[in-house]
Protein backbone atom coordinates (compact mmCIF):
# COMPACT_ATOMS: atom_id res chain seq x y z
CA UNK A 1 0.00 0.00 0.00
CA UNK A 2 1.27 3.46 -0.88
CA UNK A 3 0.59 6.51 1.21
CA UNK A 4 0.82 10.23 0.52
CA UNK A 5 0.93 12.84 3.23
CA UNK A 6 0.43 16.52 2.50
CA UNK A 7 0.91 18.84 5.48
CA UNK A 8 0.13 22.53 5.28
CA UNK A 9 1.37 24.79 8.03
CA UNK A 10 0.76 28.51 8.28
CA UNK A 11 3.40 30.34 10.29
CA UNK A 12 3.08 33.59 12.18
CA UNK A 13 6.66 34.51 12.94
CA UNK A 14 8.27 31.47 14.58
CA UNK A 15 4.89 30.02 15.65
CA UNK A 16 2.80 27.58 13.65
CA UNK A 17 -0.52 29.46 13.63
CA UNK A 18 -2.44 26.51 12.15
CA UNK A 19 -1.39 23.09 10.93
CA UNK A 20 -2.81 19.57 10.81
CA UNK A 21 -2.59 18.89 14.55
CA UNK A 22 -4.05 22.24 15.54
CA UNK A 23 -6.89 21.81 13.03
CA UNK A 24 -7.64 18.39 14.55
CA UNK A 25 -7.63 20.00 18.01
CA UNK A 26 -10.09 22.68 16.87
CA UNK A 27 -12.41 20.00 15.50
CA UNK A 28 -12.17 18.02 18.72
CA UNK A 29 -12.95 21.13 20.79
CA UNK A 30 -15.95 21.80 18.58
CA UNK A 31 -17.20 18.23 19.07
CA UNK A 32 -16.34 17.79 22.74
CA UNK A 33 -17.05 21.27 24.12
CA UNK A 34 -13.93 21.30 26.29
CA UNK A 35 -10.18 21.40 25.91
CA UNK A 36 -9.67 18.54 28.36
CA UNK A 37 -12.13 16.24 26.56
CA UNK A 38 -10.62 17.20 23.19
CA UNK A 39 -7.15 16.43 24.52
CA UNK A 40 -8.26 13.01 25.77
CA UNK A 41 -9.87 12.26 22.41
CA UNK A 42 -6.60 13.07 20.64
CA UNK A 43 -4.40 11.30 23.17
CA UNK A 44 -2.57 14.40 24.35
CA UNK A 45 -2.18 16.06 27.71
CA UNK A 46 -4.40 18.93 28.74
CA UNK A 47 -1.30 21.11 29.10
CA UNK A 48 -0.21 20.38 25.51
CA UNK A 49 -3.70 21.13 24.19
CA UNK A 50 -3.87 24.36 26.20
CA UNK A 51 -0.48 25.50 24.87
CA UNK A 52 -1.61 24.82 21.30
CA UNK A 53 -4.81 26.81 21.90
CA UNK A 54 -2.80 29.70 23.36
CA UNK A 55 -0.52 29.72 20.30
CA UNK A 56 -3.50 29.77 17.94
CA UNK A 57 -5.27 32.49 19.91
CA UNK A 58 -2.26 34.81 19.87
CA UNK A 59 -1.42 34.06 16.22
CA UNK A 60 -4.67 35.42 14.81
CA UNK A 61 -6.18 38.88 15.14
CA UNK A 62 -9.03 37.44 17.17
CA UNK A 63 -9.11 34.31 19.35
CA UNK A 64 -10.13 31.02 17.76
CA UNK A 65 -11.19 29.39 21.01
CA UNK A 66 -13.06 30.89 23.94
CA UNK A 67 -14.00 29.54 27.34
CA UNK A 68 -17.54 29.70 28.64
CA UNK A 69 -18.20 30.76 32.22
CA UNK A 70 -19.12 28.00 34.63
CA UNK A 71 -22.53 27.79 36.13
CA UNK A 72 -25.12 25.23 37.07
CA UNK A 73 -24.01 22.96 34.23
CA UNK A 74 -20.32 23.94 34.31
CA UNK A 75 -18.25 25.85 31.81
CA UNK A 76 -16.81 24.71 28.58
CA UNK A 77 -14.89 25.74 25.53
CA UNK A 78 -16.05 26.56 22.04
CA UNK A 79 -14.75 27.87 18.76
CA UNK A 80 -15.36 31.51 18.02
CA UNK A 81 -16.74 32.59 14.67
CA UNK A 82 -13.15 33.30 13.60
CA UNK A 83 -12.12 29.84 14.83
CA UNK A 84 -14.85 28.26 12.69
CA UNK A 85 -13.72 30.36 9.71
CA UNK A 86 -10.03 29.46 10.15
CA UNK A 87 -10.83 25.76 10.45
CA UNK A 88 -13.10 25.83 7.40
CA UNK A 89 -10.55 27.73 5.29
CA UNK A 90 -7.71 25.47 6.42
CA UNK A 91 -9.63 22.31 5.44
CA UNK A 92 -10.64 23.88 2.12
CA UNK A 93 -7.03 24.84 1.39
CA UNK A 94 -5.94 21.26 2.11
CA UNK A 95 -8.54 19.87 -0.28
CA UNK A 96 -7.54 22.36 -2.98
CA UNK A 97 -3.84 21.55 -2.56
CA UNK A 98 -4.51 17.82 -2.80
CA UNK A 99 -6.61 18.31 -5.93
CA UNK A 100 -3.83 20.41 -7.48
CA UNK A 101 -1.15 17.75 -6.94
CA UNK A 102 -3.30 14.71 -7.75
CA UNK A 103 -2.30 14.32 -11.44
CA UNK A 104 1.40 14.41 -10.65
CA UNK A 105 0.89 12.25 -7.60
CA UNK A 106 -0.88 9.57 -9.64
CA UNK A 107 2.04 9.52 -12.09
CA UNK A 108 4.59 9.38 -9.28
CA UNK A 109 2.76 6.54 -7.52
CA UNK A 110 2.72 4.65 -10.81
CA UNK A 111 6.54 4.67 -10.74
CA UNK A 112 6.80 3.21 -7.24
CA UNK A 113 7.89 -0.37 -6.64
CA UNK A 114 5.63 -2.65 -4.64
CA UNK A 115 6.22 -2.07 -0.94
CA UNK A 116 8.26 -4.64 0.94
CA UNK A 117 6.17 -6.97 3.03
CA UNK A 118 6.26 -6.24 6.73
CA UNK A 119 6.73 -9.57 8.47
CA UNK A 120 7.38 -9.80 12.21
Amino acid sequence: MHRFDLKIRLYNGADIAIGPGKADLLEAIRQQGSISAAARTLGMSYRRAWLLVETMNRSFRQPLVTTLAGGKHGGGTQLTAVGEQVLQQYRLLGAQALAAVQPGLDELIGLLAEPASEEP
